[in-house]
């Protein structure tokens, strides 16, 4: 049978196929400057990181040492810390105190007062158990912490309130690093001293805030989840908790790192992105391990604002009721306002000595 002949048309795609088009000196070397940085980073990552994805890795490639006391062992050592050095601290307290009340002001309280009634009038059958006052006051103590009691803050204000965090992080840390080098600082010098860094800070806390937006879309897919019943049953059920579940983890393998890298980014002459690399490589072989005590901290902090906060609730409502000449007294605000402090103090003290025994393990002697 005689060979079918190609069309025309056909020949011609074929010939123009088979030409070679040429590429401009100008674009080949355009493009080699701009893929040759990325090959460069990548292989530097590849060196440094043990990790290859969708490959097992080897327990002896990944596994470091990484000596810490036990977790009440610790918690005391960083309590033990602050006390010892209660004057110094207690002051940065104090002025972070004084900066959110001129900050936030005093209308708090009237805020706490509308919650307050509200949930009184909302509570229904649910606060009629023996437990009724307390669970009402740890309602209170949630909506609180998460809505805040001046949630009407101008642009202004709120901007305010987040450089005087990163400020009072950054103190804490200066402080810190010059109490464990032996030195006798002030609370002056810190002050003052500290907040060169701050840019870089804010860098990474953006990098930070970035890094949650995993938790959040799990929030609102839960949210919508619930209202259209697809957590009833079945497989919808099964796979929108497996989202639900590995979405907050991702943000929490994350953050691991990100938290030790404020840290790193105080440091002289140290950019953010170095300093996000800096303290991915540190926790390489132990993220799991200072995810554990990321999460024991978090813990430690909730169980101390129970205890604390919910008996101040019991007792300002009690107060009040007997004596409603300090209605006006915002007991409840400074309570909060001073253990919001008191917190950042604590949680940067916790994760500053985390990340010294991190350092101090790879400097030791293999």
């Amino acid at each position: 049978m005689p060979k079918k002949q190609p069309t025309p048309a056909k020949v011609k795609a074929i010939a123009l196929s088979k030409v070679a088009v040429p590429i401009p000196a100008v674009v080949k070397k355009y493009a080699n400057k701009v893929s040759q940085p990325i090959v460069t980073r990548v292989k530097d990552l590849q060196s440094r990181r043990p990790h290859r994805s969708f490959r097992l890795t080897q327990r002896r490639d990944y596994k470091r040492s990484f000596e810490l006391p036990g977790y009440w062992a610790f918690t005391n050592q960083v309590r033990s810390l602050l006390w010892k050095n209660w004057r110094l601290f207690g002051g940065l307290v104090l002025v972070y105190m004084a900066a959110t009340i001129v900050i936030s002001g005093f209308g708090a309280q009237e805020t706490y007062s509308t919650l307050a009634q509200t949930l009184k009038d909302s509570s229904g059958d649910l606060f009629k158990g023996n437990f009724g006052n307390v669970s009402q006051a740890g309602l209170l103590l949630l909506s609180t912490i998460t809505t805040g009691l001046s949630p009407n803050l101008s642009q202004a204000q709120s901007v305010l309130g987040g450089l005087a965090l990163f400020f009072a992080w950054l103190a804490a840390i200066w402080l810190l690093r010059n109490t464990l080098a032996g030195h006798s600082p002030r609370l002056r010098d810190g002050l003052y001293n500290s907040g060169s860094p701050v840019l870089a800070t804010v860098a990474v806390g953006f990098i930070i805030t970035l890094q949650m937006l995993p938790a959040a879309i799990a929030v609102i897919l839960y949210s919508a989840a619930q209202g259209s019943g697809l957590l009833d049953s079945g497989a919808s059920a099964m796979l929108t908790w497996c989202g639900l579940f590995l979405l907050p983890l991702l943000s929490a393998y994350w953050l691991t790192s990100s938290f030790i890298a404020l840290v790193i980014v105080t440091l002289p002459g140290m950019y953010p992105m170095h300093a996000i690399r800096s303290a991915g490589d540190l926790v390489v072989g132990r993220r799991l391990r200072v995810m554990y005590r990321m999460a024991w901290l978090l813990l430690i902090v909730s169980a101390v604002w129970a205890i604390i906060i919910i008996p101040i609730i019991l007792f300002d409502d009690w107060l009040k009721s007997v004596v409603p000449a300090v209605s006006w007294l915002p007991i409840v605000p400074i309570t909060i306002i001073g253990m919001s402090s008191l917190t950042l103090i604590y949680v940067t003290s916790y994760i500053y000595l985390l990340y010294r025994r991190i350092v101090d393990d790879d400097a030791a002697p293999a």
